[in-house]
């Protein structure tokens, strides 16, 4: 008998017992949807902040002073135990580093407690402001709409220009980018040019990265910046793969910027952007491990449910069993047709339940507004899953019908 017959045969007995069939095959389903659909979901999600974190720019990091968190009775707070990286340093490490192939960017935060006016209108007094370079926007992944960036001389001459976020055009320009650029608007009262408008890149954190004005480092450290002010440093490279040298080189130049003698601690941290993902990635681990704890547990009951099953049906085909071995059917031929009837099963419960899964994993795709791509590892992993589970299911009650004496099986009634 060929593999061919014996599937028609598996499909034939389930259809003559389709409800105990369809009820043993829709547990399987389930187990699989678990199986498949969590880890699905889980890899789209992580594949949506992936992108996210690359539009943040996944190939840059940046240098800070050294923090600890100081513990107290209720809650933690983090105290800087260096000193800040002053601008001078700041301007160092740029020229430096720079000079190795990578891209630097210098900012500063001016306050996030601003009033922003254009004529009568005005913003809330929480707008962020931030002094750049000419780099920053690069740097950190930032999108111009409409205008221009900050030029090398402007940065440098402190000149009175503005870079606004789209939250900031839609209250002051009525969300007209043509109008915006070239305008003028006041910030704390003083007067400046709208250089650009930047494309929106949302929120994280309830911090909105479109409600934010960026002016040249020069003006802000002029009127906004106090002498022990930290500058941010942040640096990018062409490619991921250079990273892990790039922060080797950035941690030598920094420590000769910061006068660091051999013997002494880094007093700064450099922290890549993809961190928190790295972070996240690994915390994921557990949850695959639960969501395939879970799905096989599911199994296991379906298991238990189809040999039921297979009993049922090698007591229900005794007769059957006899005269095929009067006719000559050695006991292989028995145990290879019920083992291919139970995995049957399985694979068609299977298929409902990667069809489930990947619908799951479609849905969080599209609830989390990433793109989903069809984890063929996934699938192959419940495909060999319900081989496995139909083979274990089988194999006693392919057994148990292939040692049954012939002549009792053609008498049984």
């Amino acid at each position: 008998m060929n593999m061919l017959e014996s599937i028609r045969i598996a499909l034939r007995s389930i259809r003559n017992n389709f409800l105990r069939s369809f009820l043993t095959l829709m547990i399987i389903a389930v187990g699989i949807t678990c199986l498949v659909g969590i880890l699905t979901a889980i890899d789209t999600i992580l594949l949506s902040m992936s992108d996210s974190f690359n539009k943040l720019g996944a190939n840059s990091f940046n240098i800070r002073p050294t923090y600890e968190t100081v513990k107290g009775r209720r809650h933690g707070r983090r105290k800087r135990v260096a000193d800040v990286i002053s601008f001078e340093q700041a301007k160092r490490f740029k020229e430096q580093f720079e000079n190795k192939g990578a891209q630097v960017s210098i900012s500063v935060r001016c306050g996030a407690n601003n009033l922003i006016s254009n004529g009568d209108k005005k913003t809330n007094p929480t707008v962020m402001i931030d002094g750049v370079d000419e780099n920053y926007l690069g740097v950190s992944s930032f999108d111009i709409s409409e205008g221009r960036n900050f030029s090398k001389h402007e940065v440098n001459a402190g000149s009175y220009v503005a870079i606004i976020g789209e939250e900031i055009l839609k209250k002051l320009f009525s969300g007209n980018e043509k109008e915006a650029v070239q305008n003028n608007i006041k910030i704390n009262g003083k007067k400046y040019k709208v250089l650009a408008t930047l494309a929106s890149k949302g929120s994280s954190l309830n911090n909105s990265s479109d409600r934010r004005i960026f002016i040249p480092l020069e003006n802000a450290k002029q009127l906004f910046v106090l002498p022990e002010t930290n500058y941010q440093i942040t640096a990018s490279v062409e490619n991921t793969a250079l990273m892990v040298d790039a922060v080797s080189q950035a941690t030598g130049v920094m420590r000769g910027v910061r006068k660091l003698k051999a013997y002494q601690e880094n007093d700064f941290t450099i922290n890549k952007s993809d961190g928190i993902l790295n972070r996240l990635k690994e915390m994921t681990t557990e949850i695959r491990l639960a969501s395939v704890l879970i799905a096989l547990m599911t199994l296991m009951g379906a298991s238990i449910g189809l040999m039921n099953i297979m009993l049922v049906s090698v007591t229900e085909r005794t007769k059957e069993i006899g005269v095929r071995k009067a006719l000559g059917a050695p006991k292989s031929a028995i145990v290879y047709q019920f083992l291919i009837e139970a995995v049957v099963i399985c694979l068609v419960g299977g298929l409902v339940g990667i069809v489930l899964g990947l619908l799951m994993g479609y849905l969080v795709a599209t609830f989390v507004g990433g793109s989903f791509i069809a984890p063929i590892e996934w699938m192959v992993l419940g495909i060999v899953v319900c081989i496995i589970v139909g083979i274990v299911s089988g194999i006693y009650p392919a057994l148990k019908a292939s040692r049954l004496d012939p002549v009792e099986a053609l008498r049984y009634e």
